[in-house]
């Protein structure tokens, strides 16, 4: 006879086991009946598509105008050189969403990926053979590497990279394989209960672990939008409630939609500053003490205020000013 409850059974236990460093199993159980497969395939949706990687994302090459040209003195044509360089896995070093790095090479001789290696990037899979030069070759090029994730097409990235470079498709996704199972476990003499067992593996870009984690932090600021619904009162107002739901909607658009500048999106990156909604509530000194952000990006930023309708002469009513802090508290938490 089954027992009566009135919550479901919580799991409690949890294991990594480390197969190298680009691959592990991370294990949870005991679910109940059902609970193992509800949670198992969108945490695996989200470390295949949420996981943040680097990637080229355009390439400029002395002497040829574009994919299908040829270098004087490289073995490979233009378009060759392109597959090797999207092969190759990069890391940008310091805490930027984008680096551009320029190169000089002199033949004979053959350019591995780990030539490539600099104080701004690390090259990841160092073995890949990028090309191969005559002896009296030169070969000079510059390469614009970007963080991103998913799959961007050069056609989106045409008119966000240097007019005369070559847009390249951006293949950011870190993550190889990302994989569960789901088998029966035992918990007091009840063979029903079941365990997940993850089996993820990474290009190197990102551990496995930090794939998976990513993915549950990912799910976890998904589902606080959810957080408001703990905030209405559906006896008292409803309808009021969910107005001042949807005013806020205008202050909570995220920093990264604006179409800022590279320059001006890092500053406010680094600052913390991920909705519009926060510079929103700055003053004009706030701003114009933000780290690193200069004249130019801060022009630039308060245009984007005025063009979304927060201007200099703008006031934020009390009620408003008071449910946005809080919303922003709680995306931030």
């Amino acid at each position: 006879m089954k027992k009566i409850k009135v919550a479901p059974f919580l799991p409690s236990e949890v294991e990594v086991n480390e197969i190298s460093e680009t691959r592990a199993e991370v294990i949870a159980y005991p679910f109940e009946d059902g609970y193992a497969v509800t949670l198992a395939h969108p945490l695996r949706r989200l470390v295949l598509g949420s996981s943040i990687g680097y990637a080229p994302i355009s390439l400029k090459i002395e002497g040829a105008a574009h994919e299908f040209d040829s270098v004087r003195g490289m073995h490979e044509d233009v378009a060759v050189f392109i597959i090797n360089l999207k092969s190759i896995r990069f890391k940008i070093k310091d805490e930027l969403d984008r680096v551009t790095v320029n190169y000089s090479f002199q033949g004979p001789r053959e350019i591995v990926a780990s030539d490539l290696n600099n104080d701004q990037i690390e090259v990841i899979n160092g073995d890949v053979l990028l090309a191969t030069l005559n002896e009296d070759a030169e070969l000079n090029f510059t390469v614009e590497i970007a963080k991103g994730i998913g799959y961007v097409p050069s056609e989106n990235l045409r008119e966000d990279v240097d007019s005369e470079a070559i847009a390249l498709d951006a293949f950011f996704t870190p993550v190889r394989k990302a994989n569960y199972k789901i088998e029966n476990v035992l918990v007091e003499d009840n063979p029903n209960y079941e365990k997940i067992i993850f089996d993820i593996e990474t290009d190197g870009q990102i551990t496995p672990v930090e794939a998976f984690t990513n993915a549950l932090e990912t799910m976890s600021k998904q589902l606080s939008v959810f957080n408001g619904v703990l905030d209405i009162d559906l006896d008292s107002a409803p309808v009021r409630k969910a107005s001042n739901s949807n005013e806020l909607k205008a202050y909570l658009v995220s920093v990264d939609a604006l179409g800022l500048s590279a320059r001006s999106f890092n500053s406010l990156d680094r600052a913390g500053i991920k909705y519009l909604g926060e510079l929103v509530l700055m003053s004009s000194n706030e701003l114009k003490n933000i780290k690193n952000l200069g004249k130019k990006s801060l022009d630039e930023i308060q245009e984007c205020l005025t063009e979304h309708g927060f201007g200099k002469d703008s006031e934020l009513e009390d009620t408003v000013r008071v449910n946005l802090v809080k919303k922003l508290e709680q995306l931030k938490a």
